[in-house]
């Protein structure tokens, strides 16, 4: 766990470096990177996994446990930001997605192999594709087409979605495939690129934090942008969720470790995304990657020392 914070520390610094000193260059830099992840690590990793995962009870019940958690965050985060904190519909819509999406892909699964070893990827897979990927054409553009001021309509977001998403259909041809197609060193080749997408991955991140101006903040750095918004969304994104799917595991069914891992991941760099594509606050969810990142690492530092 030491190793790879300081490998996501290492690559989130270089990207903030890089969009500083050559902002178009790093920009496209980290397009091509994601784009390397989208149509080629991320599908090899999703197929093989998926193929060798054993769907039982437990693993339906964890998904349907996530999706549940999901929803009653994206409740209080809009009762927090409307009736509480009484934000303008974008910041509120902002603080939504920013509670709800979370990085479960090229933080999450690393996260989940360092912590609980690489037996439990396949479940961490599962939970990324089955619920995080689709939470993010259904609930974050939705929230984007409803809260924000401007974008293309639902529609023809989700279109664009299935088209430029092959980890999901990646995920559904490993879902019916024979598990003779995932021997055990096509396996033991996904471990190693899903630890490549760690490096790839923040450095995205910390361009497209670097973009925003978040690292350029004369307000104080990181806690000048705790404000109540980012605050509330920090909370409700890294206690919600893992605290339904952990509770409702012990009350009804028990579900693998990997969906308590996934479930308390940070906000996902996606999530500024439909940001820009709506017009919703992207300063709150700026910020709330980058608070959420950095707790969710340091506790795992711990975890692992402990």
């Amino acid at each position: 766990m030491i190793p790879l914070a300081a490998v996501i520390g290492a690559a989130t610094a270089a990207g903030v470096v890089a969009d500083r000193r050559r902002h178009l260059a790093a920009d496209r830099l980290a397009r091509r990177l994601m784009d390397g992840l989208l149509w080629v690590l991320l599908p090899i990793v999703a197929f093989v996994n998926m193929a060798a995962l054993e769907l039982t009870p437990q693993v339906g019940a964890g998904i349907g446990f996530a999706y549940l958690g999901l929803l009653v965050t994206l409740g209080l985060a809009w009762a927090l930001g409307t009736h509480v904190l009484n934000l303008p519909r974008p910041a509120v819509g902002a603080l939504m997605v920013s509670a709800g999406l979370a990085n479960t892909g090229y933080l999450g699964l690393p996260f989940t192999a360092a912590l609980l070893g690489f037996d439990a990827l396949p479940e961490a897979v599962a939970y990324d594709a089955l619920v995080s990927g689709i939470a993010l054409v259904t609930v974050g553009f939705s929230v984007g087409a409803a809260f924000g001021t401007s974008g293309e309509r639902p529609r023809e977001r989700i279109r664009a979605f299935l088209v430029r998403n092959p980890a999901l259909w990646a995920t559904v041809a490993g879902l019916v495939a024979p598990a003779a197609l995932a021997p055990g060193w096509a396996v033991d080749v996904t471990r190693g690129l899903v630890l490549l997408a760690v490096p790839i991955g923040f450095f995205a991140v910390g361009v497209a934090l670097a973009g925003e101006g978040f690292a350029r903040q004369s307000t104080g750095g990181l806690r000048g942008t705790l404000d109540p918004a980012v605050a509330g969304a920090v909370a409700l994104k890294l206690l919600v969720p893992a605290a339904i799917v952990l509770g409702l595991s012990a009350l009804l069914i028990e579900v693998p470790d990997a969906y308590l891992v996934q479930a308390a991941m940070p906000t996902g760099v996606n999530t500024l995304v439909v940001c820009h594509a709506y017009g919703l606050d992207r300063r709150i969810a700026a910020a709330t990657i980058a608070w959420t990142t950095a707790i969710v690492v340091c506790v795992g530092v711990v975890a692992a020392l402990v």
